[in-house]
């Protein structure tokens, strides 16, 4: 697993329901080093702090072997990395095999497999229907979030060398499933629940689900 391209955005402004807002998805390839923060990407732009960056999600990867799929559906679009909102596109992420709270040095960082995506309707501006949060959410592999240990640069062509994973695990795509779906796996509810790599907030409301 490593970096293929390294993303960032300047604001941008689209009208919603008659109103001008502003967003950090528009990232573009930077093909040089990006220096990763405990709250968010340096030079990236991060427009709603209360929902972006911070330390559960200084950093936002997606997998280039998600990108066919997507183009398929969208033939007409602009396409280039970093079209997620990702400031890191990864080649060989198989979101069914990395494991959320695992720990990997990455050029000068440490970092940790933390948050899954909730795609908002910013991400459906830029797809230009809203119906693609849903199919995202259909679709199963939404990328991750990464909390930064250990501040520094990254570059394309940095590799994800595993230090550390947590003793109960449940992979980045069994927990994207867990948070998305209706009818909640009890057990995998249980290991999400205490997952220190997860804000306090978010396991609170897990072990409310409990049963």
């Amino acid at each position: 697993m490593k970096i293929i391209s390294t993303n960032i955005a300047k604001p941008t402004t689209f009208l919603w329901n008659g109103k001008e807002e502003s967003t950090g998805i528009y990232k573009k390839p930077t093909d040089k080093p990006i220096f990763l923060t405990k709250n968010d990407v340096l030079s990236d732009e991060v427009s709603n702090r209360l929902n972006h960056g911070g330390y559960y999600k200084a950093c936002y990867t997606f997998s280039a072997e998600q990108y066919p799929y997507w183009k398929n559906l969208y033939p007409n679009l602009d396409w280039s990395w970093g079209m997620f909102g990702e400031n890191l596109t990864l080649a060989g992420f198989d979101e069914r095999e990395v494991y959320h709270g695992a720990i990997y040095k990455l050029g000068e960082t440490v970092v940790q497999i933390s948050q899954y995506r909730e795609p908002c309707y910013k991400f459906g501006h830029k797809f230009g229907t809203q119906k693609v949060l849903k199919q995202f959410i259909q679709h199963g592999f939404g990328g991750t979030y990464l909390s930064i240990l250990e501040e520094g640069y990254v570059a394309p062509g940095d590799e994800f060398e595993l230090i550390d994973l947590p003793e109960e695990r449940l992979t980045v795509a069994e927990l994207f499933h867990l948070i998305h779906a209706k009818e909640k796996n009890q057990e995998h509810l249980k290991i999400a629940a205490k997952s220190k790599a997860l804000p306090p907030k978010k396991r609170i409301l897990l072990t409310a689900m409990l049963e």
